[in-house]
């Protein structure tokens, strides 16, 4: 997507949703192994209710960039020993011009493996920058503590 362009709700509506939303949902299940567009598949299946042209040009964006990294992907890599969990976030001061709701995002390694993300709307909006990073690092603690237990629970003992 462009990085001045915030999606929002007015403009010309599109002329065939079942097609926008047939995308949408193949990009959704794309971001299974393409971390890279989890972020902006989240910001354009927030319109699936009135979408309008912007929004199936940044599909079509989307689209363009996925043809062009094809080769991109996750990968696991093996290990001789396991190592620790590294945890990154980070939040979008009222990044949704139509809410003004903050977005979270996670990432959560396993030694050098990537097991958990997210990019998420915070459900309220929050009055400070720090507020919503905040919002963000407690979204991430807290599946940082499910990945601990889910180890533990498997015996897995982490460094």
């Amino acid at each position: 997507m462009l990085v001045s362009q915030h999606l929002s709700a007015d403009g010309p509506l599109f002329s065939d949703p079942t097609l926008y939303k047939s995308l949408v949902g193949a990009l959704q299940y794309l971001t299974i192994t393409r971390l890279d567009i989890a972020h902006v598949v989240n910001s354009v299946s927030q319109f699936l209710h009135s979408l309008t042209e912007d929004h199936f040009q940044a599909i079509k964006r989307i689209l363009h960039y996925v043809k062009g990294t094809l080769h991109f992907g996750l990968t696991f890599h093996p290990f001789a020993t396991l190592g620790a969990l590294a945890a990154y976030s980070d939040a979008d001061w009222a990044g949704c011009p139509n809410t003004c709701c903050s977005t979270s995002v996670y990432s959560i390694y396993l030694g050098d493996n990537l097991v958990s993300w997210i990019a998420k709307k915070q459900p309220t909006v929050s009055c400070s920058s720090c507020e919503s990073e905040y919002r963000a690092l407690a979204l991430t603690a807290v599946e940082i503590l499910w990945l601990t237990h889910l180890l533990r629970d498997i015996k897995v003992s982490l460094p």
